[in-house]
């Protein structure tokens, strides 16, 4: 996933997709505690995924602002 994609995305999309980043981030922490995850990777790309939502969640709620 990239910025431009989620630049290309309202609001509401964003905040779904962030809702089901953090359940995932959240399973593979709980999967991480009891030793059954496997790629630990993930878990360095979907908390940098998160950022990026929530990066651009501001930034469209800092141009709506602006308006």
């Amino acid at each position: 996933m990239n910025a431009q994609d989620l630049r290309d995305k309202t609001p509401d999309q964003l905040r779904d997709q962030l809702t089901a980043l953090k359940k995932e981030a959240f399973n593979l922490r709980f999967q991480q505690a009891t030793g059954q995850i496997e790629n630990t990777a993930r878990m360095r790309v979907v908390r940098r995924d998160v950022a990026r939502v929530q990066t651009v969640l501001n930034q469209k709620a800092a141009e709506a602002a602006a308006k």
